[in-house]
């Protein structure tokens, strides 16, 4: 789809801390001086500001950028209810078919392409990997066309360990790369044991699935990412292949 590099950040459920990691990311690449194109090509559930509608994630998205940037290069595709977006889409009588959302993204990165723009993309999804974005296609679908390696993030606590390996298991069946996993403390600790074992435990079942860091909750997750040089978030993220439909074959190098 496009030849910029990029990470397509992921989650295994909804409110997970998708954006919460994608700005630190951001964040901290901008600190280091790279050009980030930033994108969240779906969002659902808008907050009515002063009769306007308001998409928290894409402003923390743009915060993290350091400087404003038109919404609809961000979030080219927005439904006000805060349901899947063709669920969203079809309450609205706005059917919302795949092409429109790749048509959308393709645009929407060429844009950030474009002289002056980005080196390197944070793309930050919808909901988990599964989650329904169209008529008949999920956010798999497009990771698998966006070829990016995946930034999954989970949670902390009980049942993370299903969860994520899981949707792992689901990226590597459709051949997409797995940057690594981070655990996010998206709510406040409820489940101090299965908190402090999950990481080890984890580890055991990802293979060569790096686990890169925990995010505690209420955390500075910025000077948390920034603060580790090894975690290379630059150097993370990757070029697409040569993608055709639902097939793909490596670049040589």
């Amino acid at each position: 789809m496009t030849g910029l590099r990029g990470l397509l950040v992921t989650g295994t459920d909804t409110a997970v801390g998708k954006t919460r990691v994608s700005s630190a990311i951001v964040a901290t690449l901008v600190a280091q001086g790279e050009r980030v194109g930033v994108l969240k090509p779906l969002a659902s559930g808008a907050d009515r500001v002063e009769g306007h509608l308001r998409w928290d994630d894409t402003e923390r998205l743009i915060a993290a950028l350091g400087r404003d940037v038109p919404r609809d290069r961000v979030t080219p595709i927005t439904f006000e209810a805060p349901l899947a977006p063709p669920v969203a889409a079809r309450l609205a009588g706005q059917p919302l078919a795949f092409d429109r959302v790749l048509e959308a993204t393709r645009e929407a990165i060429a844009w950030w392409a474009g002289p002056g723009g980005a080196e390197l993309m944070i793309v930050e999804g919808v909901g988990g990997l599964l989650c329904p974005i169209a008529e008949g296609a999920t956010l798999a679908d497009l990771a698998v066309r966006l070829d990016y390696p995946l930034l999954i993030v989970a949670r902390r606590g009980l049942g993370t360990l299903n969860h994520t390996l899981l949707t792992v298991e689901a990226a590597r069946s459709r051949g997409l790369r797995v940057a690594g996993v981070i655990l996010n403390g998206s709510e406040p600790t409820g489940d101090p044991v299965a908190e402090a074992t999950n990481p080890i435990e984890l580890s055991r079942w990802l293979g060569d699935v790096p686990l890169l860091v925990e995010v505690p909750h209420g955390s500075d997750p910025t000077a948390l990412l920034g603060g580790r040089p090894d975690l290379k978030w630059k150097g993370r993220a990757a070029a697409p292949r040569i993608v055709s439909g639902d097939t793909w074959r490596p670049v040589p190098r």
